[in-house]
């Protein structure tokens, strides 16, 4: 069974609740809900053979005769238990049962198209006696007066008490004696009762019982003593065709009670059919095709599309565990790796689930045991020791459930804390799960896991494609390239001094930095006497410093010399006195040659375009184009 913990991380979830909303059923709602991706081969098979049956009915224009399955499992719940259904539930259980019927017809008319299907169908019992006779007893939702003898003479006796009542209460309103003490001349029925609406002035002047009167008080309903025996008589016969209408609803629900063994068989069946179309129904929407499945962990994926992504996107290349069963994929900030990911890890799923997927011919998806995802996006500086922990916990829960049908989607492993350690424990990690048979595909920025996935016999790195002139991802997965973070082409597009840019290469390749100490002039001094200045200490970009005023870590944004200097502290950036700044550690000892540090002052606006522009969307890039347009404006 796949973890929950990977349905909630891959988006599987929303995946089956749009599912859903193609069922008819609230049963098969329930059944949706409660259904997981299959691991087991030929249950997948045959998923993916219901799905295609299905969407092939679908796609030819027909539709199922689906009728009176909205609710028929709680109907025959309580038919189980022993309740009454009203004549508007028979009628919907006389529904089903006709629709049981002729889902039998449909089927066996498209066996050929179909022969799946119509061999689910074959499983279907007819019930057309009691179809009929709930149909010959209920009409619109009422009770015929057919439905029993007894119960045809007693409302014809109804029939006849108010028609004499009528004839009476009419000959009172066209009465000259009455006319002046009558507030409206009709005949209203209060509470069972006929009455005349009467001025309240005289309403002793009329011999007969006050039923009701209205809110002000101004006319009373007066039920007169010429029609007092007659509705007494009608209440009777009232009571005596509630008495029939209630054997005969008895006698309906008894007859479904007697068979309610088959009936239920029946609702399984048809519920199965709605799955499933429910499943080719969304298939369609997102213009999904059956992919080849296999046991061997292998997974060629041909232009994949990721489902949730809505605007137009790169589609997906991507092979595993053909001739290589780990892959470390590599390149910018919001260039689409997660993406990639997720796409990958999702798409197994739905096929798992039985549905088609939005690819093209040529794709086969392997039927994994368990799926492991470690995906996260928290970045906040205060959070950076429990964002690791929380990472490592993860994984060290996945290396204990790893075996061979098992595939592993880390995003960014070793990240949060001292790159070093973190590029070292990001490659024992993967080191571990490929010796225990899984499928592994990471994301990473550090060199080291590049160099490992270089270096191992079935590793491979793989980049993700950018273009350097217009500074923008193409979200194309290029395996066996090495992609880099593109810092120092982005630094020199943004207007970085080439000198600057020159000598950071250079550090990439020998690491020799200046170290030596430069002296200052004193920036001022006091006229009341000499005063011996102490050498300023100048902070580095990315320096890992504590704030002493509020004991509070914060990272190094800016120092120019001045009394202050910028500190980025829980999303912002604060000048703050350089004598309440102390060292905690530097940036050549945090982070590799040629770290992104800008990305680690990624705010939130920036981390949702980054994340928008992974998606692919096309808004942001047109913010991206226009910035870059006003920059080449200020610099002509």
């Amino acid at each position: 069974m796949i973890d929950n913990k990977t349905l909630t991380n891959l988006q599987f979830n929303q995946i089956r609740q749009e599912v859903k909303t193609y069922a008819i059923g609230d049963y098969t709602k329930a059944i949706i809900d409660n259904t997981t991706p299959d691991t087991t081969l030929q249950t997948v098979e045959t998923k993916l053979q219901e799905t295609t049956e299905a969407r092939l009915i679908i796609d030819s224009g027909q539709h199922v005769p689906f009728m009176g399955l909205t609710q028929i499992k709680r109907l025959m719940d309580h038919v189980t238990k022993g309740m009454l259904l009203t004549p508007e539930e028979l009628t919907e259980v006389a529904d089903f049962l006709r629709s049981n019927r002729m889902i039998q017809t449909f089927f066996e008319k498209n066996q050929y198209q179909t022969p799946l299907l119509y061999s689910y169908s074959k499983g279907l019992t007819s019930f057309k006696r009691i179809e009929d006779t709930i149909y010959q007893k209920i009409h619109h939702q009422s009770i015929a007066d057919e439905a029993s003898s007894n119960l045809k003479k007693i409302r014809k006796h109804i029939g006849d008490k108010e028609k004499e009542i009528e004839t009476r209460l009419t000959k009172f309103l066209s009465s000259s004696t009455n006319r002046s003490m009558i507030q409206d001349s009709l005949i209203v029925n209060k509470n069972g009762h006929y009455t005349i609406p009467v001025k309240s002035s005289y309403k002793n002047k009329i011999s007969g019982n006050i039923v009701d009167q209205s809110s002000k008080g101004t006319t009373v309903y007066i039920e007169p003593s010429a029609v007092t025996k007659l509705n007494e008589q009608i209440a009777l016969l009232k009571s005596q065709e509630q008495a029939e209408e209630y054997q005969i609803l008895a006698e309906l629900t008894g007859t479904l009670f007697e068979t309610e063994q088959a009936i239920n068989e029946a609702i399984e069946l048809v519920t199965l059919l709605d799955t499933l179309f429910a499943r080719a129904k969304y298939s369609r929407s997102i213009d999904g095709i059956t992919p080849s499945v296999n046991k061997e962990e292998r997974i060629m994926i041909r232009k994949g599309r990721h489902p949730l992504i809505k605007e137009e996107s790169v589609p997906l290349d991507f092979e595993l565990g053909t001739t290589y069963r780990g892959l470390v994929i590599t390149g910018a900030n919001a260039g689409g790796k997660t993406v990639v990911l997720k796409t990958v890890g999702l798409l197994t799923l739905m096929t798992m689930f039985g549905l088609q997927i939005p690819v093209t011919e040529g794709t086969e998806i392997a039927v994994m045991n368990k799926i492991f995802v470690d995906i996260g996006d928290q970045q906040a500086i205060e959070n950076a020791l429990s964002t690791f922990s929380g990472h490592m916990k993860n994984i060290s829960d996945i290396m204990t459930k790893v075996g061979r049908h098992t595939l592993v989607l880390l995003d960014e492993l070793g990240s949060g804390t001292e790159p070093n350690e973190g590029a070292s424990l990001a490659i024992a990690i993967m080191e571990t799960l490929y010796k225990q048979g899984a499928l592994v595909v990471t994301t990473t920025h550090y060199g080291e896991i590049k160099q490992f996935a270089t270096d191992h016999e079935d590793i491979l790195p793989a980049a993700m494609a950018f273009d350097r002139e217009t500074l923008t991802p193409k979200y194309i997965l290029r395996v066996g390239e090495v992609g880099e973070s593109q810092a120092l082409w982005i630094a020199r597009k943004m207007a970085m001094p080439d000198k600057l840019i020159n000598k950071a290469a250079l550090y990439i390749q020998n690491k020799s930095y200046s170290t030596e100490k430069q002296s200052f002039k004193p920036a001022s001094q006091k006229q009341s006497g000499s005063v011996r200045l102490e050498p300023t200490l100048r902070f580095q970009k990315g320096d890992r410093v504590l704030l002493t005023d509020r004991d509070t870590i914060g990272l190094v944004y800016s120092d120019e010399g001045e009394q202050t200097l910028q500190v980025f502290v829980e999303d912002e950036i604060y000048e703050v006195r350089r004598k309440r700044v102390t060292l905690n550690a530097s940036a050549s000892q945090l982070y590799p040659d040629g770290y992104d540090l800008d990305s680690l002052f990624t705010d939130y606006h920036i981390r949702k375009r980054e994340r928008d522009l992974e998606r692919g969307s096309k808004k942001a890039h047109k913010v991206l184009d226009k910035e870059m347009r006003n920059r080449r404006l200020k610099k002509s």
